[in-house]
């Protein structure tokens, strides 16, 4: 009973398991240590709903130089708002929260930047397709 090109089971390893009472375990991880569900999401652009919510490198750079610092509240209210805006179809959003502002791609659960009341001095914000007031 030999494995056909070392990846899929040939019919009497399956009628052997199966007629024996013994199904095999399926490998939920690939060799790289990534599950089907990582790899969808990063080649799709989509996460699921749960998702961690990231900081780009510019986000977390922005954040240190502005002295901008969130707690565990204000992280978990911005999923909130980007599960929201996600259930909208939301690409890009502009999110309003305690006189900060965030630019998030929704799609990838990541912030873009960040910015605080001093720095919204113009009100404009481009490349964008919706807002949440968080």
């Amino acid at each position: 009973m030999n494995s056909i090109a070392n990846q899929f089971l040939s019919i009497e390893q399956l009628q052997d398991q199966y007629l024996n009472g013994q199904p095999k375990q399926t490998k939920q991880i690939n060799d790289n240590g990534s599950s089907f569900r990582d790899i969808l999401e990063a080649k799709s652009g989509i996460r699921t709903q749960g998702s961690e919510l990231r900081f780009s490198k510019h986000a977390a750079s922005r954040l240190e130089t502005r002295d901008i610092s969130l707690d565990d509240k204000q992280v978990e209210r911005l999923n909130k708002g980007v599960e929201r805006a996600d259930g909208k179809g939301i690409k890009d959003s502009l999110m309003i929260m305690d006189q900060l502002a965030f630019i998030v791609n929704v799609p990838s659960r990541t912030v873009i930047t960040a910015m605080d009341q001093t720095e919204t001095n113009e009100n404009i914000f481009t490349n964008i397709d919706g807002a949440v007031i968080v």
